[in-house]
């Protein structure tokens, strides 16, 4: 798909997204026995890998601190099964999207968009995404509104996981991606970087510095010319590790895909999917 990940978010993302922010996924989560906070988000991103360990977690996701998905992992498998935190997940975004959706929820345009969504996830590979290939490991839900929903997922996390081989051919570790991601003025600015991900300032402080180091950052914390060139490679290994699904849908399809999808994320937006001022989790 010839686009980029600004596209990308505003026609697919969302429709993943708002199982992290609707309250019918909370209550669900919390309803099985975790505990309000980050741990629905960490348990149930990460529950198709199984009941894995913090350091799994925290590697898979990437620019999350590692202390703070410690404090919640493994603690929510004492809590739940990942078995039961998956079926809670599904049933909450079963009722969000019907909230959200409305009428919709039911319209052939839903229908469309979750057979294209379904084939052009088959185009995904599983070769070096591990977070793509525990969900696609999972079954397929019945219901067109949650096709589309898992199909959007297993494109978002393979989208996801070839971004993370980039940083890490590029030699950024979760804190340094985050910072220069913020530093290009299209992700986080740095207090809801900070908040969001769970970095001190102090640990902020101190990868600016290495960046710093390397001629990435300038000492007010601005991307040097190398800085936004190592941006830039990023985002073009990224688009082209992504392409699968593009190429296996083919060009036609694929903007009707894209089109039916930008017109329900605007729907869901629009109906309240995420809080004032938030659209996605975003990735670093």
């Amino acid at each position: 798909m010839a686009g980029d990940e600004q596209r990308f978010k505003s026609a697919f993302d969302s429709l993943h997204a708002l199982a992290y922010f609707a309250p019918e996924v909370d209550a669900a989560l919390t309803g099985i026995g975790l505990r309000p906070g980050r741990m629905p988000y960490f348990a149930s991103r990460s529950a198709a890998m199984g009941a894995v360990g913090p350091e799994v977690v925290a590697a898979t996701f990437y620019n999350f601190n590692p202390e703070v998905v410690a404090r919640v992992i493994p603690r929510a498998w004492t809590l739940a099964t990942p078995e039961q935190v998956l079926d809670a997940r599904l049933e909450g975004v079963d009722k969000a999207l019907t909230r959200l959706l409305g009428d919709h929820v039911k319209s052939d345009e839903v229908a469309e968009a979750a057979e294209l969504a379904r084939e052009a996830a088959a185009g995904c590979t599983g070769e070096g995404r591990p977070l793509y290939a525990a969900h696609a490991g999972l079954a397929w839900p019945g219901e067109p509104h949650l096709v589309l929903w898992h199909a959007v997922t297993l494109i978002r996390e393979h989208r996801g996981d070839g971004h993370i081989a980039a940083l890490v051919l590029e030699g950024l570790d979760g804190l340094e991606a985050l910072v220069t991601h913020s530093a290009t003025g299209r992700g986080f600015n740095l207090a809801a970087a900070k908040l969001t991900r769970g970095w001190s300032d102090e640990q902020w402080a101190a990868a600016a510095g290495r960046l710093e180091a390397r001629g990435l950052l300038d000492a007010e914390g601005a991307l040097t010319d190398a800085g936004a060139a190592l941006r830039d490679r990023i985002e073009v290994a990224t688009e082209t590790a992504a392409r699968g699904p593009w190429d296996h849908l083919g060009p036609e399809r694929t903007a009707r895909l894209e089109e039916l999808c930008r017109g329900l994320s605007r729907h869901v937006v629009e109906a309240g999917a995420f809080p004032d001022g938030v659209f996605a989790l975003g990735r670093p």
